[in-house]
């Protein structure tokens, strides 16, 4: 304990190491940031506002986009900010705070997922019972139990992370306070650490995918029994942009956090999470519009009426 350390701040490498990569990188990220703020917003906005759009299936998505908005909303300014900034730091009580938020929103958002594919089970397996199942109560309690139980398991992780020896280095080789760069700062031994991180990874995520993925082997066995081919596809096209998500998030995030080492290359992990980051969030609201009618129905009556309201605003002189 005689080297124990705390850094008053923490340096974010970021992309500074890949300098070409790093000029191109601002207008892009920056553009699909502010796109993906507008589509997951417009998407809250139609469900909130719209009674069309007050059922089980939209009161998850509405949470699901807020969660999006909030996640990438962690990271990303920071990391356009550092894009164009001399010196990349960031202190040591904002490190922690980020960490926290973005991996309790992120958790959030898988278990999200998790009850969107039990919203699909329900309504393509169990159509007559579904207002039954899934009723106001048991949807608010899923919402809330995904949020509270995403913020209050990142509490011990980040109190761990605030006691540890930082006396290797201070500097972050990533472009926010991810988990496995973090560590290897420490000069202490985390294993424990690790291996509680992966126990929150496997309770989390993979319990989460494995929910997805019985709800999902169900809703397929039930759609093949229907005798219709436009039943068949309009049940399938209920679940495709749900799924696509699922396969883009989970694939994703177990590749780069589902592993107990933390001795691995964080060159492919910024990649792989600056997609994660940036381009997922901001496909995610278009994948769920451009597929789903009724979301592109509001979105069509929307418009009308914001056209209308022009047609008919007075002029002035």
């Amino acid at each position: 304990m005689g080297n124990y350390t705390r850094p008053v701040e923490f340096v974010l490498i970021g992309f500074s190491t890949m300098r070409a990569l790093q000029n191109v990188l601002l207008a892009p990220c920056l553009v699909l940031y502010l796109l993906m703020i507008a589509g997951n917003a417009t998407i809250v906005a139609m469900i909130c506002l719209d009674s069309r759009l007050h059922t089980p299936m939209y009161f998850f998505l509405c949470n699901f986009s807020l969660v999006e908005m909030l996640v990438t909303s962690t990271v990303v300014p920071r990391m356009l900010t550092d894009l164009v900034a001399e010196k990349n730091t960031i202190s040591f009580g904002g490190c922690l705070v980020q960490f926290y938020f973005y991996f309790s929103l992120g958790t959030t958002a898988f278990l999200l997922l998790a009850a969107m594919s039990i919203d699909r089970y329900v309504a393509i397996c169990h159509p007559l019972r579904y207002s039954t199942i899934l009723s106001n109560s048991i949807c608010i309690q899923l919402v809330f139990g995904s949020w509270a139980l995403s913020f209050f398991s990142m509490i011990p992780p980040t109190i761990f992370r605030a006691m540890l020896p930082f006396c290797n280095s201070n500097q972050i080789d990533h472009f926010f306070c991810d988990n496995a760069p973090l560590l290897q700062l420490s000069c202490s031994g985390t294993r424990l650490i690790e291996l509680w991180d992966f126990l929150l990874a496997v309770l989390f995520i993979l319990s989460s995918f494995l929910v997805t993925i019985v709800s999902y082997t169900a809703i397929i066995s039930t759609i093949l029994r229907i005798p219709s081919a436009s039943g068949r596809q309009k049940a399938f096209s209920t679940c495709a942009s749900h799924f696509i998500v699922v396969v883009i998030g989970y694939g994703t995030t177990i590749f780069i956090y589902v592993r107990p080492s933390k001795n691995y290359s964080t060159d492919m992990n910024k990649m792989v999470a600056l997609l994660t980051s940036v381009l997922t969030p901001f496909l995610n609201p278009y994948i769920f519009t451009l597929r789903n009618e009724k979301v592109k129905e509001v979105f069509r009556d929307w418009m009308e009426h914001l056209r209308g309201a022009q047609r008919t605003e007075p002029r002035l002189g």
